[in-house]
């Protein structure tokens, strides 16, 4: 796929790295950013927390690779604490990865992609963003406002030619959900219609439908997740 370059958030592992390597092998050329290097064709070493860090990233991504016509934001982290036990820090540390994190990634790179009239945006959100859940209020506020982050930036620049939509995974087969998680149990994973975790090539799958999609889905959230919600 020519002029395909896409930026990934997450990189290094789990997911984000699943995503890489789903589309480098096809076709894109990819700059992975995390704090530790990624198998990427352009591995950046920078927090998404840091918004010049990661903009100054994203600048030398288009140098070196091209410009930058794909971003999927999928640095993110996961615990699970019971909401009267969320300490400051916790709130501060959750939000501050996983949606200020996502914002810092598409101030990086949407004005460029709407100053050049092309582009695609896929956020991860989750599906615990979409239907709530215990134990982890943070966690799934931070991925609800996710989902309306997208839809408000995919109306914002949808007229520019660059579609935004999200990702919301059930609970995927990543070191993210720990070996002893009540999502690896089986008194969960016998209520989903397929009685298992999500893979990440599924949800690598489906961040590259939406990227190639040329405008067919726009502030839409697709959400694989073994049939979790039908």
């Amino acid at each position: 796929m020519p002029d395909a370059v896409a930026v990934v958030t997450g990189a290094a592992s789990g997911l984000g790295a699943a995503i890489a390597e789903h589309l480098a092998a096809h076709g894109w050329a990819v700059a992975g950013v995390d704090l530790r290097p990624s198998r990427t064709a352009l591995p950046l070493q920078v927090d998404v927390t840091d918004a010049a860090g990661l903009a100054a990233a994203v600048e030398r991504a288009e140098d070196e690779l091209g410009p930058v016509t794909g971003l999927v934001t999928a640095a993110g982290v996961y615990e699970m604490v019971p909401v009267g036990e969320i300490t400051d820090a916790q709130w501060e540390r959750v939000l501050r990865i996983n949606l200020a994190g996502t914002v810092n990634a598409c101030a990086a790179v949407v004005p460029g992609m709407v100053a050049r009239g092309r582009g695609s945006v896929v956020t991860i959100s989750s599906d615990l963003g979409v239907g709530g859940s215990e134990d982890d209020a943070h966690y799934t506020a931070s991925k609800g406002a996710i989902i309306g982050l997208t839809r408000s930036l995919a109306e914002e620049v949808a007229d520019a030619g660059v579609w935004v939509n999200s990702v919301a995974p059930g609970a995927a087969d990543t070191p993210l959900i720990g070996p002893d998680s009540p999502w690896r149990a089986a008194a969960f994973l016998d209520t989903l219609p397929l009685p298992r975790l999500v893979r990440p090539d599924e949800i690598a799958a489906a961040c590259r439908l939406l990227l190639e999609s040329r405008g067919t889905f726009v502030g839409q959230v697709l959400s694989p997740n073994s049939g979790a919600t039908i």
